[in-house]
């Protein structure tokens, strides 16, 4: 992989979809995906199911030079905890980019005021399995800050793997109408809702989409990239509003295999560039 991106001159990769989580969370989490279930689906061999510190060390030598740590609440009364412990190993980990997450709860404004004066520079939220409405009352303010604030919200927004929640692209459609300009990054390219989300890339300045699991051998089996929107991939690629994710360490195929993914579709160096480094960096 050092090769690879020092061939297309980048000092290496900006990856704004990566996953660390307290190690209580992180093993539940892991028996979920190699288990499956009602969230997950069938569920599959998580190829990266380390210690933290091998985790770190493999990530520094494939050259991901900055990633966040992206936790997500999906249940009352664990965001603002979740929020300490990313921030701390923020701060522990100097490629760390500082992460948050929020639920609708009582408080919400609260911590994410707190985590944004604490430092966060990215957020994460997960409707599919948080199972919360975008929309909901006690959300508007958080969203407002965000806007305001100006950071990236990382948002798996669409029905993979398995529908349920408030998914789609209706109701973070709603919330985007009544909050043009929030900085959404929609996770997964919006799979396998690709249309609706790319769209909404398209019509609102600040939103962009994350290339994570897609175009991969595993995610092209079950919920194919159509060809129709190529042109468009490449011109949002372009335009600064597609950028690397890749959900490491739980994902079932080799760190490689994303980055392989994305050479074989043809766009060109000059689309590399932006997505592997340029993207990222603008938007953080």
């Amino acid at each position: 992989m050092p090769d690879w991106w020092r061939g297309l001159g980048l000092p290496g990769l900006i990856d704004l979809h990566v996953h660390f989580l307290p190690e209580r969370m992180q093993r539940r989490v892991w028996h979920h995906f190699r288990h499956g279930g009602p969230l997950v689906g069938d569920g599959w061999k998580i190829e990266y199911e380390w210690p933290v510190e091998e985790r770190l060390t493999r990530l520094r030598e494939l050259g991901v030079r900055t990633f966040p740590a992206l936790a997500y609440a999906h249940k009352p009364g664990m965001a603002a905890d979740l929020n300490a412990w990313t921030l701390d190993f923020a701060r522990r980990t100097p490629e760390c980019l500082p992460s948050a997450t929020f639920y609708p709860e009582p408080g919400v404004v609260g911590y994410v005021r707190r985590a944004l004066t604490d430092g966060a520079r990215i957020f994460k939220v997960h409707l599919q399995v948080g199972g919360f409405d975008p929309r909901s009352e006690e959300l508007d303010e958080v969203w407002g800050l965000l806007v305001e604030a100006g950071v990236p919200v990382v948002t798996h927004a669409s029905s993979v793997p398995v529908p349920c929640g408030h998914v789609g692209a209706e109701p973070i459609g709603r919330v985007l109408r009544r909050h043009p300009g929030l900085r959404l990054v929609i996770a997964h390219l919006g799979m396998p809702e690709y249309d609706p989300f790319f769209e909404l890339a398209a019509r609102y300045e600040r939103v962009a989409l994350d290339t994570t699991m897609a175009f991969t051998d595993f995610a092209e089996r079950g919920m194919p990239f159509p060809a129709r929107l190529r042109p468009a991939l490449l011109d949002l690629g372009l335009a600064g509003k597609v950028v690397l994710g890749s959900d490491f360490p739980t994902i079932p195929y080799s760190y490689a295999h994303q980055l392989d993914a994305l050479a074989r579709l043809g766009l060109g160096d000059a689309w590399l560039r932006a997505v592997c480094w340029d993207n990222g960096a603008d938007m953080i």
